[in-house]
């Protein structure tokens, strides 16, 4: 995942769909229809997905996305905001009663400083950001934070890289579940340097850790690319899915824009009881104001499923 451009149950605190009818919170309201009500799935909006419309301030992007029925976002970045702007986004969301998706565990791992390699410099890194996770998590009321274990160690043997990952997940937990934050693992298609590629991989650490606060961010665009055979690896490690990302492929846009079909997807989702968010960590296939309309238009389509 490139994270400077673009995170099943109540547990993990996204915002129920709200019913319709609470009062509109944006003021761009212009040569369009505006459809506030909130999807039957609970889609999380990202930094500059609607700054056509709203302009470049996060918090107006939030707002007209939650005319437009969307209930939550979500922010990979969100650790690198100064704590005001942190604080503000936090307040603008509970005052509209969206839930806040995923953030990026702030070097969690990522790249060289794989957790694979068992050194305790590498681990110290990684519990130093669950450690700002939680500070992060007070501020903009987010409980869930992505978490990337970094490269193979490819000197040592597979199962002893996955030990060493297990171990320093352990330490990462007992930082977080006190405070009901969840770390979610997220399996990567970007290179085939990353250990951690597929579900099922994910699945068996969850497992093995054996935590509320260790979960699977199972983003459909990267297990389409890797495993294909999606809506099967959904129902293998659904048990341990704690968010999910969208992005189609390839191109890695709304959904109608490549060769996953997201209607079905959704709906095989919706029925198995999915109350979390998605999150819409993907670009949109056209530019400007057109572009976002068109977007949301995908959603409205895809998620037309009953």
């Amino acid at each position: 995942m490139q994270r400077k451009k673009f995170l099943q149950s109540s547990l993990l605190g996204s915002a129920s769909l709200l019913a319709a009818g609470i009062a509109k919170a944006s003021s761009n309201k212009k040569d369009f229809v505006i459809n506030d009500k909130p999807f039957h799935l609970n889609y999380g909006i990202h930094d500059g997905m609607f700054k056509n419309h709203a302009g470049d301030d996060f918090i107006e992007q939030i707002k007209f996305g939650y005319d437009h029925g969307f209930r939550a976002i979500e922010d990979n970045g969100m650790m690198e905001r100064i704590p005001e702007q942190q604080q503000k986004i936090g307040d603008a969301l509970a005052k509209l009663g969206m839930g806040m998706g995923v953030f990026v565990l702030d070097k969690g791992g990522n790249g060289a400083n794989t957790l694979a390699a068992g050194k305790p410099e590498f681990v110290d890194i990684f519990l130093k950001g669950c450690r700002g996770a939680v500070e992060t998590s007070k501020r903009c009321g987010g409980k869930l934070t992505t978490v990337v274990p970094g490269d193979f160690e490819r000197h040592l043997p597979i199962g002893i890289q996955t030990a060493n990952i297990i171990d320093a997940l352990r330490k990462g937990v007992e930082i977080l579940e006190p405070h009901g934050i969840i770390m979610v693992l997220e399996p990567l298609s970007d290179t085939p340097d990353l250990f951690l590629r597929t579900s099922d991989q994910a699945y068996a650490i969850c497992k093995a850790i054996k935590s509320p606060s260790c979960k699977i961010l199972f983003d459909m665009y990267h297990i389409q690319r890797n495993t294909g055979n999606l809506i099967k690896n959904i129902d293998w490690a659904y048990d341990e899915v704690g968010y999910f990302q969208i992005g189609n492929n390839p191109g890695r846009n709304e959904p109608g824009t490549g060769e996953m079909d997201y209607k079905n997807i959704f709906s095989h989702i919706y029925n198995k009881g999915f109350k979390g968010i998605l999150g819409m960590e993907h670009g949109n296939a056209k530019p400007g104001k057109e572009g976002e309309l068109a977007l949301i238009k995908a959603y409205r389509d895809a998620d037309d499923f009953i």
